[in-house]
């Protein structure tokens, strides 16, 4: 791909980046390396790679939700990632969009601390990496339903997913699932679940990812109304029973 197929790749998301951008992500490349020589980041560490499966796939998501104005990445909204591993797509949206507040969820100690020696080698500010599980996090009135979005790149099926991540979302917010592969029969199976969290199926954007062959869809869910007490369940259950 390389770094210039990159930059044209982003202007198809409506992306521009500035040259203090680009010397973050590269910089974030040399630390995601460095890391993963050490404990489990990633499988992808090939710099061209990176770029494609990482940092583009992050920042798609824009075209899900660029005509969406309550959500508009350009705003100065709360954005929290959950399951984020080694910061995506939490990170790269923050490199691109200062504006955004940005908390990063994720249940391995050494990850989030990971985390953070990005966030202080990056300069960022307005981010924040926190360890624990979304299950018990999303019971913190500090976090519950205090978000305008939520988004996750985690490979659990969409009832599960949502049952970790609506109840950080405010009404009138959202929450996004990245997903691959056929998912019509996931998100039949997921519609009930979802509207039981106070969510509703506003969308699908399916796309080829810019430079590439790679499909990808967003599953964009509305937070219609407050998810109840009892949501999520004690730690486990939502992966081990998800919701019908």
């Amino acid at each position: 791909m390389g770094i210039d197929t990159f930059i044209k790749s982003l202007k198809e998301l409506n992306i521009e980046l500035s040259e203090g951008q680009i010397e973050k992500f590269d910089e974030y490349f040399h630390i995601l390396v460095e890391g993963n020589e050490v404990m489990n980041l990633t499988t992808i560490t090939d710099y061209d790679e990176v770029l494609l499966k990482h940092y583009i796939d992050s920042l798609a998501v824009n075209k899900a939700i660029e005509e969406v104005d309550n959500w508009n990445l350009n705003k100065k909204i709360k954005v929290i990632d959950i399951g984020t591993g080694a910061g995506f797509p939490g990170i790269p949206l923050k490199i691109v969009y200062d504006n955004l507040e940005v908390v990063l969820l994720d249940s391995l100690n050494k990850k989030v601390k990971f985390l953070d020696e990005v966030i202080k080698k990056l300069e960022l500010l307005n981010i924040t990496a926190i360890h624990g599980r979304a299950e018990d996090f999303a019971k913190d009135p500090s976090y519950r339903e205090t978000f305008d979005l939520c988004v996750s790149r985690a490979v659990s099926n969409l009832a599960t997913l949502s049952e970790y991540c609506l109840p950080y979302v405010k009404v009138g917010g959202a929450f996004i699932s990245y997903k691959s592969g056929e998912i019509e029969e996931e998100l039949k199976a997921s519609e009930k679940a979802i509207k039981m969290l106070g969510g509703n199926i506003l969308k699908v954007e399916k796309m080829t990812l810019p430079g590439s062959t790679i499909e990808r869809s967003f599953v964009v869910i509305e937070k219609v109304k407050n998810t109840i007490g009892i949501y999520p369940r004690k730690s486990g259950l939502p992966a081990k029973e998800p919701l019908k």
